[in-house]
């Protein structure tokens, strides 16, 4: 039996947005009427904790009421005829909800906490609140477990990793403009076919042979999946 090719799929927000998630960057640097510097970097939690963590729990909460949606599903399934790994940019969990059994998170987990004392420290929460006086091992408060503004993206090493084992590469939901994630499409192999579904055909020049298909994340996958069984 042949060994499955590996389908490498970096996805964003726009995957998460047919499921009703929100994203911030729809309003203007807005995210659920807040500033996103106010919820999403060190100085904001330095400022206002409780705005911080109080914003974290209510997309907890909001998590709890939505669903994977066919795009997600569709990636699921592809793992029947292809190593799929994928590379989100997303901090929910509807991938695994879907069904997809690896993922890698770039942007952390809004169902996981973290000590504010030390990253390494990571915890599984199940419920949706974080409430203040929850610590770590070692005292310290326990902050969500997402990588703000400022903070180092300590999965990139191995995303790239990753990136650079594809056999075929997709792109969806994302418009490829937040780095360093942005940035994989430049650790993939020269001769690996690159797929990018978003209605916008990105910008900048991939030097290699792309296939836009430009329709939503839903559309887009169900066409993805047609064009990719040539690929099996």
């Amino acid at each position: 039996m042949s060994k499955k090719k590996h389908l490498v799929v970096l996805s964003g927000a726009g995957i998460s947005a047919e499921s009703g998630i929100k994203t911030f960057r729809d309003s203007g640097g807005l995210w659920e009427g807040h500033d996103v510097m106010e919820v999403a970097s060190p100085e904001g939690w330095r400022r206002n904790r409780a705005l911080v963590q109080d914003f974290y729990n209510q997309r907890r909460k909001q998590l709890l009421d939505c669903e994977p949606n066919q795009a997600h599903l569709i990636l699921a399934e592809l793992e029947k005829d292809f190593e799929v790994s994928i590379i989100t940019q997303n901090v929910d969990d509807l991938h695994e909800r879907a069904g997809s059994s690896n993922v890698i998170h770039l942007h952390g987990e809004l169902k996981k906490a973290q000590s504010s004392l030390d990253p390494t420290l990571v915890y599984d929460l199940d419920h949706w609140e974080i409430k203040e006086g929850d610590t770590c091992e070692r005292g310290s408060q326990l902050r969500p477990h997402i990588v703000w503004f400022g903070e180092q993206v300590p999965m990139m090493e191995h995303a790239i990793d990753v990136a650079a084992t594809a056999d075929v590469f997709v792109v969806v939901g994302t418009s490829l403009q937040v780095y360093p994630a942005a940035g994989l499409v430049d650790f993939v192999s020269p001769d690996c076919m690159i797929y990018v579904i978003d209605p916008v055909a990105p910008a900048g020049n991939f030097r290699r042979k792309v296939v836009n298909i430009s329709e939503n994340a839903t559309k887009g996958m169900k066409t993805l999946a047609s064009l990719i069984k040539s690929e099996i």
